[in-house]
């Protein structure tokens, strides 16, 4: 009997130790099988990822194309469009091709393709063009609006247009960069830096506004560049007397002087658009007047400073809702100083990324402002103009901007299925 059973316990391991080997087989068959698969899976996981690069790659580039095609010398052409076939993407395997096609009339279309291994994803945008003035108010630093300021807007070409888009902006991200004293009403958004947090950039004593946004994209603030005029190689001078500035006194001077003597001077704008290009200051002295008439205009690219003395004024006698046609672009690399006053309404547009500009009036403020920071100091209150959006592709500072975009969803190259796109 215990032979036997010696017998049956030698017998029974071989049967054990099979099974055992089978079980071990089989699990390191599925070990093997699902780090192949995850391999698969990473390799075109990345495959598509480089692909999605590659395609936001090559829209990125067709809309850099646009713009500096635009920025050539000359009229828009549109007779040839940008495009690429199989452009590398730096560093990897990767290549995009794109294609824009359109006209003004009905708008610009990018199709961008991009390649990676077997991956293939598409994306689509549709582009329209920007202006400066986007921005009833935009800083690139402190924003103050006076107590009991009231932010509206107002569409000079369509009167009967109620629905204002208005929206004031700071790209800072620093504490108290807006400062909303009492009573202030923004009928509007307002946006704050990318990364900044409202709730600390925005100082409320006592507002009412609209929604309060973090920045998603930083807008570029270029520098203007005057145009080319001759050079009158002198200053503009009204000393105790009135000198009048027309059409063709347009030109680059050095600094226009306007002073008191026997009376106060004035330095008056007539007779159709002025254009002046100053490499120095504009100094109003006390209670003397720069003033632009009826049916004229003035635009102004200056390097120097604005200083308004006492009493002094920048004055229009245009209707208040035309604030196109004063317009002070500030063109120095190097930090300016706008010191701007009005005896009544001020009308106008400021583009001075590098200026610290104060407004002082005893009317209401009509246009749009784009500077390094502003003061909003007692008078009225603050219309912008949504008439400044309406842009031409050959007006000052305009560029094109990506107004819609869609993917077009991913793409083996192999089984040639598509996910279906989703739409932004």
């Amino acid at each position: 009997m215990k032979k036997l059973l010696q017998s049956k316990k030698r017998g029974s391991a071989v049967p054990l130790a099979v099974v055992a080997v089978l079980i071990l087989l089989a699990m390191g068959t599925g070990l093997l099988s699902l780090g192949l698969n995850s391999r698969i899976f990473s390799i075109r996981t990345t495959s598509d990822i480089m692909a999605r690069c590659a395609a936001d790659a090559g829209l990125t580039m067709a809309l850099f194309r646009m713009n500096e095609k635009k920025q050539q010398v000359g009229l828009w052409d549109g007779s040839t469009l940008p495009q690429a076939i199989d452009e590398k993407l730096p560093h990897c395997d990767a290549t995009y091709s794109y294609t824009v096609t359109g006209d003004l009339a009905k708008g610009y279309s990018v199709k961008s393709v991009g390649r990676a291994n077997q991956a293939e994803r598409t994306v689509y945008a549709t582009l329209g063009l920007e202006g400066l003035f986007e921005y009833a108010i935009l800083t690139k630093e402190r924003l103050i609006l006076k107590p009991d300021t009231l932010i509206d807007g107002y569409n000079s070409e369509d009167p009967l247009d109620t629905d204002f888009d208005v929206e004031i902006s700071t790209q800072s991200t620093a504490d108290a960069s807006v400062i909303l004293n009492s009573g202030v009403t923004v009928e509007g958004d307002i946006t704050v830096g990318v990364g900044g947090d409202p709730d600390t950039v925005i100082k409320d004593m006592g507002a009412k506004t609209g929604d309060r946004i973090g920045g998603i994209i930083e807008e570029p603030l270029p520098l203007i560049s005057p145009p080319a005029l001759p050079n009158m190689g002198a200053d503009i001078t009204a000393k105790g007397e009135t000198v009048i500035l027309n059409p063709g006194d347009s030109g680059q001077y050095g600094n226009i002087v306007v002073s008191k003597e026997d009376k106060a001077g004035v330095l008056e704008i007539s007779g159709g658009d002025v254009v002046l290009y100053l490499t120095g200051d504009i100094d109003l002295g006390e209670s003397c007047e720069l003033v632009v008439k009826d049916g004229s205009s003035l635009t102004i690219y200056i390097d120097g400073d604005i200083h308004c003395r006492t009493n002094s004024a920048v004055n229009a006698e245009y209707p208040p809702e035309e604030p196109s046609k004063f317009q002070i672009y500030g063109t120095a690399e190097v930090p300016q100083s706008f010191d701007i006053k009005a005896k009544h309404d001020w009308s106008g547009t400021i583009y001075a990324p590098n200026a610290d500009v104060i407004l002082y009036a005893n009317g209401d403020f009509y246009g749009s402002t784009v500077s390094n920071s502003f003061e909003l100091k007692a008078g009225g209150n603050y219309y912008y103009d949504e008439a400044l959006r309406t842009v031409s592709v050959d007006d000052l500072g305009v560029r094109f901007v990506v107004k819609r975009w869609y993917e077009g969803g991913t793409k083996s190259l192999t089984s040639n299925i598509e996910i279906e796109p989703v739409q932004k």
